[in-house]
C-alpha cells in the first residue's frame, strides 16, 4: 500500500463514480479501477460496491476511507512542518467579513506577524458569516473570524463577545442608550430577505415585538455607512466598526438591553497547516471570554 493508493480510495469514496475520481486525478479510469483492485487484493476487502453507474463504500471501506484521509491529512501536515522549518514561511489565508476585518487588522495580524515575520497572510475577504463558511468548506481559507452559530461541519473557538449598536444618520431625535421598543417603525438598513443574518434579524425583531420599516435591503456591508446617509436610515452593526462610522458623521448608541454576539475563529474538521495552528494559539491567548 502507498500513499498514491491512499489518494485514489478517498477520491473514489468522494466523487462516487470511477469516472469522476479519475477526472480529479488526472489519470484513466481503467488505470484507477485496476488500481482499487489491486488494493482489494492486497487488503483481502471489498471496498467499493457496484451501484448503477457508480458506486457505493461498503461498512470495510468506510473504515479504510477514514483513516485514509487521517494518514494523507498526517502526510501534509508533516510537509507544512518542514517546509516551515525550513524556511521560516508559509501561507497564512484567514477568511473574514468586512465587519470583523478591522480587528483582525488591527490586532490578530499584528502581533502575528511580529512573531511570524516570514509567513504571508492573505485575508480572504467574505460575505458574512456564509460567505466565511463557503470559503472554509471550499479549501479557500485555513481560518475564518465570524459570529457564531457556524454548522456543525466546523470547529469553533470562541474569542470575544462584541456588541451589536445602533449607527444612524445625524439629526434622529434618539437617546444615548436606544430601548429595543423604538426600533419599532424605525427605518433599517437590512440584510436581503431569506438570508441568514436577515433570519436572525427578523427573530431579534420578533422577540422584542418590533417591526422597523426597511429602507434598503443589501449585503454590500461596504455600502451601508454611505446607505445611512442617502436613505435617512439606521443600521445594526458592531461596536468595532463605530470609529468608521463616526469618520463618515454618522452616530453610533448602544440598544436597551444590550445585544452582543460571540465572534470566533472557525476551521474544518481536519487537522489544520503550521501555519494555522500557530494563529489559533495566539488568538486563544489574547481572547476575552
Amino acid at each position: 500500500m502507498n500513499l498514491q493508493q491512499l489518494r485514489y480510495v478517498v477520491a473514489t469514496a468522494e466523487h462516487r463514480t470511477m469516472t469522476d475520481a479519475a477526472r480529479s486525478l488526472y489519470i484513466a479510469q481503467p488505470a484507477l479501477s485496476r488500481a482499487i483492485r489491486d488494493l482489494e487484493r492486497e487488503l483481502g476487502m471489498t471496498l467499493f460496491a457496484r451501484s448503477g453507474r457508480g458506486v457505493v463504500v461498503t461498512a470495510q471501506g468506510r473504515r479504510v476511507v477514514k483513516l485514509a484521509k487521517e494518514a494523507l491529512e498526517a502526510v501534509s501536515e508533516i510537509e507544512a512542518l518542514a517546509t516551515h522549518t525550513h524556511s521560516g514561511g508559509g501561507e497564512l489565508r484567514i477568511a473574514s467579513p468586512p465587519t470583523l476585518e478591522p480587528g483582525l487588522a488591527g490586532r490578530l495580524l499584528p502581533a502575528y506577524v511580529a512573531d511570524h515575520p516570514g509567513v504571508r497572510v492573505q485575508i480572504v475577504r467574505s460575505d458574512g458569516r456564509d460567505g466565511v463558511v463557503h470559503a472554509i468548506r471550499e479549501q479557500r481559507a485555513d481560518l475564518g473570524l465570524t459570529d457564531l452559530p457556524v454548522p456543525a461541519d466546523l470547529v469553533s473557538h470562541p474569542l470575544e463577545r462584541q456588541e451589536i449598536v445602533l449607527i444612524s444618520p445625524p439629526g434622529l431625535d434618539l437617546p444615548d442608550t436606544v430601548p429595543m421598543i423604538r426600533l419599532n417603525g424605525m427605518r433599517l438598513i437590512l440584510p436581503p430577505p431569506g438570508s441568514a443574518r436577515r433570519r436572525e434579524f427578523d427573530q431579534l425583531f420578533a422577540t422584542y415585538g418590533v417591526r422597523p420599516v426597511v429602507a434598503a435591503e443589501t449585503d454590500e456591508r461596504g455600502a451601508w455607512p454611505s446607505l445611512v446617509r442617502t436613505a435617512s436610515a439606521s443600521l445594526l452593526w458592531y461596536r468595532g466598526t463605530a470609529e468608521q462610522a463616526v469618520k463618515a458623521g454618522l452616530v453610533v448608541r448602544s440598544l436597551d438591553p444590550p445585544l452582543r454576539r460571540i465572534v470566533a475563529l472557525v476551521h474544518a474538521r481536519r487537522r489544520l497547516p503550521v501555519v494555522a495552528q500557530d494563529f489559533l494559539t495566539l488568538a486563544e491567548k489574547g481572547r476575552a471570554i
